[in-house]
């Protein structure tokens, strides 16, 4: 098939690399509004100025996410009226009002109170600061909330019925909670939040590796850790009760993520595949590395599982999920990323506990300072590994059994498909080096410890200061 020519694959592309793209910023958002939550309530809690410049500081890496965020998810709106139009038309009665709730409720509370959190500092009270604060974050999480209700009603569509082509819906709040709904959102959530953790966490390693600010960015890390030590486990446990809906609502896309070709009748063990290479032509896979009655143990903690599972030979080619191989390395690439962050959190957590985490010795612990470093993209990379299995193996289907991919597609000319995709991916590029650029200026400069606390005298706020904190230079070399 010649991609350039088939518009129902380009505009695949086009959707996917739009969603990849922006999910990158909204990820910091969510996630970081949390954080900054945290830290402001600590400051209004002690009174300790650390905690004011900490949100200070961090807020700036938030509100360059929101708006590369907002810029960059306004074209996947619009092509739910331009290359998938008759999608529209089936399913707009609910999927309208749901991102309609989504733009109202959640897009216009983050965005409304996001001028008091960053610019309001010295106009409101401290308490109507931290509300709005409060605001923000929750605005952003029903944000999540909301996208993840429409996307987990793709998978298992519920609450009304197909007539004549459109979805009618009889049972709205059944349409919202569907089966996948409460895992998927809580599993988003939490990504989202750990993948913030570790990018503070990453941010701040780095600033203590190269001696700047060690005082400040110790306590940073021992703020997300303490976060990390519930939300790392608790990612793994959510992901893995997730998979179990997998196995119970989508057989086809476990089979893909198992590369698993022949069923495996109830009451037999399952080997799980480590490593494969899936040939879909000869409906095989041509390399194995397995774990015998390993995949019984992951789904049911028994080597013998219950129910069967059923392998891609169970379905007709057109109704199988494809790239057999980009879902099943997807998966392992989400996975593994989960446990590895669970051991960075571990390891850590052990370093704390020796007392090897304080100001003065922290920068001797570089194996584990470089480790969180280099940990920065892996929250990214797991989110946007798990978005692939998840809608990639959905296929054929854009409403899971209901409306195929090729159905759903609006009916142009493969040109102007290809013509948007160009320019999408331009203005994407300038926005990603934009981004790059004045990210890399705010954490070059770091935090201002000198600015003055609200309601305080400013030199005695600089007089703590200069007293309570490392000066930002380097160490002279003998």
């Amino acid at each position: 098939m010649d991609i350039l020519s088939n518009t129902v694959a380009l505009s695949r592309i086009q959707f996917a690399f739009t969603a990849i793209f922006h999910m990158i910023w909204p990820v910091l958002t969510t996630g970081m509004s949390i954080y900054l939550i945290v830290v402001e309530g600590l400051w209004l809690k002690t009174k300790n100025p650390t905690y004011y410049h900490h949100a200070r500081f961090w807020s700036k890496l938030y509100l360059l996410n929101f708006g590369i965020g907002v810029a960059s998810g306004l074209p996947m709106g619009f092509q739910f009226g331009t290359n998938w139009a008759p999608l529209s038309e089936s399913v707009g009665d609910f999927l309208g009002s749901i991102l309609g709730f989504e733009g109202s409720m959640a897009f216009m509370l983050e965005a409304s109170f996001l001028g008091i959190m960053m610019f309001g500092w010295e106009r409101v009270n401290p308490v109507i600061h931290y509300l709005a604060t409060i605001c923000v974050a929750f605005g952003a999480n029903l944000s999540t909330f909301w996208i993840l209700v429409a996307n987990s009603w793709f998978q298992t569509p519920s609450g009304g019925e197909m007539v004549d082509g459109k979805f009618v819906v009889s049972d709205y709040f059944q349409a919202i909670l569907n089966p996948f709904m409460v895992n998927s959102f809580l599993h988003m959530f939490l990504a989202t939040l750990e993948t913030s953790l570790f990018v503070i966490g990453a941010i701040s390693a780095w600033y203590i590796l190269n001696n700047r600010h060690q005082e400040f960015f110790s306590k940073s890390l021992k703020i997300i850790l303490a976060i990390a030590i519930f939300i790392a486990p608790a990612q793994v446990l959510i992901g893995h009760a997730s998979g179990d809906q997998v196995y119970k609502y989508q057989p086809t896309k476990l089979a893909a993520i198992e590369a698993q070709w022949e069923t495996v009748p109830a009451g037999e063990s399952a080997k799980w595949n480590i490593i494969a290479i899936p040939n879909e032509k000869a409906e095989k896979n041509d390399l194995e590395i397995a774990i015998p009655q390993g995949l019984g143990y992951i789904l049911e903690f028994k080597s013998k599982l219950s129910e069967p599972v059923l392998g891609l030979k169970e379905w007709q080619p057109e109704n199988r999920p494809p790239m057999v191989g980009l879902i099943f390395y997807s998966f392992r690439i989400m996975a593994g990323i989960g446990f590895f962050l669970v051991g960075l959190m571990l390891w850590t957590t052990l370093q704390w506990l020796r007392g090897k985490l304080k100001a003065e010795n922290i920068h001797q612990q570089k194996w584990l300072l470089r480790t969180w470093v280099l940990s920065a993209p892996l929250g990214y990379l797991a989110i946007e590994s798990g978005w692939i299995v998840r809608c990639v193996g959905r296929q054929p289907w854009t409403v899971y059994g209901q409306i195929r991919t090729t159905d759903a597609a609006s009916h142009l000319p493969p040109g102007e498909v290809l013509f948007s995709l160009t320019v999408i991916t331009v203005l994407y590029s300038v926005l990603f080096v934009s981004a790059m650029y004045f990210g890399s200026k705010i954490i070059r400069k770091g935090p201002d410890l000198n600015l003055p606390i609200p309601g305080s005298d400013i030199s005695t706020v600089i007089a703590t200061e200069s007293v309570s904190h490392i000066p930002d230079s380097r160490p002279l070399e003998t």
